[in-house]
């Protein structure tokens, strides 16, 4: 048979050192009011308490209190000013003990909303940053080949350049055939002057022969 003693020391026996204790809850953190809900609320009332409205109520509410347990009889007065007011002063006291955590509460959610959004902002920048540096660099290398590209001004100053040489082409040839046509028409002059002249020519000696051979002729009739 088992001994008592020894299977209790072995139930009750600490877990190895290299194992992490299991927390056991506890009977005060049982409790715990959801903290986005608990932090809404806290901020809605501290900036309900930074209004115009809080104050103007508080100040009625202060003044209704002080003439009532000033003006009102004794035996109606439950805040006697025989006694400065003890229970106005708790009240007040106990306002400010629980305002002044309310306030941090909020100004802690505050801080770290604008935590959150400094760091989104940080992020938005640097993406920024690294968008604007591609599209630097996207440009500078559009540009470097553009450099290498026919502009506008180049194509039609080349286009230019080709309409100029063209129309002195034409007119080269056109110059040519001019004087191709100036020559053709010379050397025909020439040649219709030509055969003017040997028809001149011809003519007068034929009738030199007609009138010489009647001459002739006529001694020998």
């Amino acid at each position: 048979m088992s001994n008592p003693r020894r299977s209790a020391s072995s139930q009750y026996s600490p877990a190895p050192l290299d194992q992490p204790r299991e927390k056991r809850p506890g009977y005060l953190t049982r409790f715990r009011p959801n903290p986005d809900a608990f932090g809404r609320l806290t901020e809605s009332f501290a900036r309900w308490m930074g209004t115009p409205q809080f104050l103007l109520w508080m100040t009625v509410f202060v003044t209704v209190w002080l003439a009532w347990n000033t003006l009102a009889p004794e035996s109606m007065q439950f805040d006697p000013r025989a006694l400065n007011f003890t229970l106005l002063t708790l009240m007040l006291s106990l306002q400010a003990s629980y305002a002044a955590p309310l306030l941090l509460l909020a100004q802690n959610r505050q801080d770290d909303r604008d935590r959150v959004v400094a760091e989104e902002d940080r992020k938005r920048g640097q993406q920024n940053l690294a968008d604007t540096e591609y599209l630097t660099r996207e440009i500078a290398s559009l540009r470097i080949a553009l450099r290498e590209v026919a502009t506008r001004d180049y194509v039609r100053s080349e286009l230019r350049g080709l309409l100029e040489e063209i129309l002195e082409d034409q007119d080269r040839r056109a110059a040519g055939q001019a004087a191709a046509q100036s020559q053709a028409t010379k050397s025909k002059t020439k040649k219709s002057e030509g055969k003017k002249s040997d028809g001149s020519t011809r003519a007068p000696r034929a009738k030199k022969i007609e009138l010489e051979d009647p001459e002739q002729e006529g001694p020998h009739q």
